[in-house]
């Protein structure tokens, strides 16, 4: 029975249903190659006049998530500029650690994505990338339901109304693996029961280590070689995929921030609150409303300067180091066998990325504090 289920969830036929119940018509006549008049990764594709310009849309766009790394770059900076630290330095942990579980056991599994027929994908972004366990279902669960459970007792507001946000988001994330072809639907069935186990412990445990990994240097110490362990001891896969890059960039923006706000502490500008939680939420009036706009178009144009310059810096250094062409070494292909691209490129997400988290919590609410445009609260989340 069991047995049956998981074939049946593990179905590409079963994607190619769905796909086609949301108004994708798929015809499964083979080419060897894609072209501009509808052939995609070896399938001929219809569309229906209704469904055209949306699907023309995410084949351009590359249909830019609530799981993408876009939504990541935009989202954690907005939560600890504007929002809440305490609870911002929570969710990144958890973010981090399922994400990172995530991404090894796909290397581990090595289970392909859906194949193409009788399914068709609109994304090329993630091809690369095994497709068990839905890393995009098990963050679908762990971002919005982390920030409920981590806001439930901190702020005054309807509990239920946020398991409902909280659900409509992983729904609509889940659906739209699978619209886009990316996943079948046991990826996402393990994606979300992986993430659900995990965070059943890690919830508590994240909650409770938050005070240690801000104001004790040893444990903070344990992050950072944690961090370094799960890239450097990364399982190596059959072929080439970009999700050991991947981890390096989660992990090192988690340890990043946690550097930032322990920096903070270290020189005594963070101080626990006046007033002992739960608080109101206070929705922002014009002028408030003005700083937020100010502070994060500030700070986004950091984060994408510090992106830039980082990745030049640390390809330049590190390609002088290896004595190799740093222009070469970009533009050639990713594989197991190209060592040197491998390490430099890891080496660039661990310091960019880092650079970018600690940005996020300690250089750039300095800045804000300078320009008298802070966050009033920033420091009192202790």
């Amino acid at each position: 029975m069991l047995a049956n289920f998981i074939k049946y969830c593990k179905d590409p036929h079963l994607v190619a249903k769905i796909q086609q119940f949301f108004g994708v018509d798929i015809h499964y006549d083979c080419v060897k190659k894609s072209d501009k008049n509808g052939l995609l990764n070896g399938c001929a594709v219809q569309e229906n006049d209704k469904n055209k310009k949306r699907n023309n849309a995410s084949l351009q766009s590359q249909q830019k998530e609530l799981g993408d790394e876009s939504f990541y770059a935009t989202a954690i900076p907005f939560w600890f500029w504007n929002i809440d630290g305490a609870v911002g330095r929570r969710i990144v942990l958890v973010w981090a650690t399922v994400m990172a579980v995530g991404q090894t056991l796909k290397d581990i599994i090595c289970w392909p994505r859906p194949s193409c027929p009788p399914a068709i994908r609109f994304q090329s972004k993630w091809e690369l990338e095994y497709g068990m366990p839905s890393t995009h279902a098990m963050i679908a669960v762990a971002m919005p339901f982390s920030t409920v459970l981590f806001t439930m007792n901190r702020y005054i507001y309807s509990f239920p109304t946020g398991c409902v946000a909280a659900v409509i988001w992983c729904t609509l994330i889940c659906i739209s693996r699978v619209y886009l072809g990316m996943h079948t639907v046991l990826d996402i069935i393990a994606g979300l029961v992986l993430a659900i186990v995990m965070m059943i412990p890690l919830v508590p445990l994240v909650d409770a280590m938050d005070y240690y990994f801000v104001t004790n240097s040893w444990a903070l110490l344990l992050l950072v070689i944690i961090s370094l362990a799960m890239i450097i001891y990364y399982p190596r896969s059959k072929k080439w995929t970009p999700t050991r890059g991947d981890t390096a960039l989660v992990v090192s923006v988690t340890v990043g921030v946690h550097v930032g706000v322990w920096l903070h502490y270290k020189t005594g500008a963070l101080i626990k609150p006046l007033l002992p939680p739960p608080y109101h939420v206070i929705w922002p009036s014009y002028s408030i409303l003005g700083l937020v706009i100010l502070r994060t178009i500030l700070g986004y144009c950091c984060i994408l300067g510090t992106k830039a310059v980082g990745k030049s810096l640390s390809y330049a250094t590190m390609c002088g180091i290896l004595q190799v062409n740093s222009k070469e070494l970009i533009q050639s292909q990713d594989s197991l066998d190209n060592k040197n691209k491998i390490l430099v490129d890891l080496i660039y997400k661990y310091i960019t990325y880092f650079t970018i988290g600690f940005n996020i919590t300690y250089l750039l609410p300095n800045v804000f504090t300078v320009l008298g445009i802070e966050r009033p609260t920033f420091y009192t989340e202790l």
